[in-house]
């Protein structure tokens, strides 16, 4: 029932972003309904804003329900604990998993629980970005290791990278309504999991380091502007 009234809720939002935003697709890969059927994660690069479910017309209508019914989300606890705001996103995601901002039991539960046909989503910078560029700590938004804890558990599948165009013109941090009739910007990439993991170190360290470094290039250089 909850993943029922999630994908109502996603196909709301679908209608709202259609009607109020103009969305600009980009590929950097070759992509096709066959490789989106096998997605098992899919990435959010540059992380800007609660409003990032603007971005779901990017998902094929075929593929929605599929990745609803499968997701597999972690969220920051402070997030999932607000009363407005943590109840939207508990309705939207019915299977996210509570997490802090530490390497803890929350995330090795999260981990646990991700099951062998899970779609597993992930804003790999762990916090999001303020309009000046940097955390709300003012630190550098950089990718954490999570990201690599789960490609370390799949061996197949394919994985698709979403780079945001940032949504700070539409809703920042701390703003309660969204601006309308704006242009929100995506590139996308389509990656087979088993080929890139090839590419890899297999020493689970030199690994972990590798994945990080290799998608803070892709933070940095494959984000629309």
């Amino acid at each position: 029932m909850r993943s029922l009234f999630a994908f109502l809720l996603v196909y709301v939002i679908r209608i709202f972003s259609h009607l109020f935003y103009r969305l600009e697709v980009r590929w950097l890969s070759a992509h096709s309904d066959e490789q989106w059927e096998g997605v098992r994660l899919a990435v959010l690069m540059n992380h800007t804003s609660l409003y990032e479910p603007l971005f779901n017309p990017v998902l094929p209508p075929k593929f929605l329900w599929r990745f609803l019914s499968r997701m597999a989300a972690p969220a920051a606890d402070a997030t999932l604990n607000r009363p407005i705001v943590g109840t939207f996103w508990k309705l939207m995601i019915p299977h996210a998993s509570s997490i802090s901002r530490k390497r803890d039991d929350t995330w090795v539960e999260f981990m646990e629980n991700i099951r062998h046909d899970s779609v597993v989503v992930i804003a790999p910078e762990g916090r999001m970005k303020r309009p000046n560029g940097l955390d709300k700590n003012g630190k550098p938004m950089t990718i954490r290791g999570g990201i690599a804890d789960i490609l370390a558990g799949l061996d197949a599948g394919m994985m698709v990278v979403c780079y945001s165009g940032g949504l700070h013109h539409v809703q920042a941090p701390g703003q309660f309504l969204p601006r309308i009739f704006k242009t929100i910007k995506m590139n996308l990439e389509m990656i087979d999991i088993a080929e890139y993991k090839k590419t890899l170190p297999t020493d689970p360290k030199a690994f972990k380091l590798a994945v990080v470094a290799d998608f803070q290039q892709k933070l940095e250089t494959r984000c629309p502007t």
